[in-house]
């Protein structure tokens, strides 16, 4: 009406990285330049938590090995770190990050060179720590009449969507299955074309899995594309 020409793009699905296993490294940022340095020395532990507990931080020092005005700026650093992912700059979630142990210094030690160090050390953990890519699961509910059951269930199938439960009633099939949120994408189009517009369905998000290998393949290049 207006010729205005409106660009599209499919919703961004929000992947998500975590870790196998757990993993320990240092993080040490030295800088001189003239006058006073930079520098901030971390050991850090990390350890995969059970899905869905998010992420915890744990300060492990003792004797003063990092000053206690320094964590704030380690924990900054850690969390930057896992808001970008390093596997396909995807969030890192479910995963315990301890700091045990490091250095300081007197006089060139800063809040910024503990940061730096937090991140630099999150990255080196990470990196040994077995990371994977978990992508979004829904629960998805769809009500359609007995004569398009196998058409729906097919299309499902290829959705790489799991049927959980089919329940008969009143000449019609409710159907229950876990469909990979990727694979939704134009699903309320689909099931209007495959039921003259008499099938509905209803969503919502239920658990992170594990992403099979050709999905993981496809979202890493997306994101050195997007790089």
């Amino acid at each position: 009406e207006f010729n205005v020409e409106v660009a599209t793009s499919e919703p961004k699905v929000p992947y998500r990285e975590t870790i196998a296993a757990s993993a320990e490294a240092q993080g040490r940022f030295k800088r001189q330049t003239g006058g006073h340095g930079q520098y901030g020395d971390v050991w850090l532990r990390v350890k995969p938590l059970a899905r869905g507990e998010g992420f915890k931080f744990v300060n492990k020092i003792k004797g003063g090995a990092v000053p206690s005005r320094y964590i704030p700026a380690v924990e900054k650093g850690v969390k930057e770190t896992l808001g970008k992912g390093i596997l396909a700059s995807c969030r890192v979630i479910d995963i315990e990050v301890t700091l045990f142990d490091g250095t300081y210094h007197q006089v060139d030690s800063s809040d910024i060179a503990f940061q730096i160090a937090g991140s630099m050390g999150l990255k080196k953990a990470l990196e040994q720590a077995r990371l994977f890519l978990l992508e979004p699961i829904a629960e998805v509910e769809v009500e359609i009449p007995d004569e398009f059951m196998g058409e729906t269930n097919g299309d499902l199938n290829s959705r790489r969507g799991r049927i959980l439960e089919v329940e008969p009633f009143a000449g019609q099939q409710r159907i229950k299955a876990y469909v990979p949120l990727a694979g939704l994408h134009s699903y309320s189009t689909a099931l209007r074309s495959m039921t003259q517009g008499r099938g509905t369905f209803t969503k919502k998000f239920s658990h992170y899995e594990k992403a099979p290998d050709e999905v993981v393949q496809k979202i890493i290049a997306e994101a050195k594309e997007a790089k």
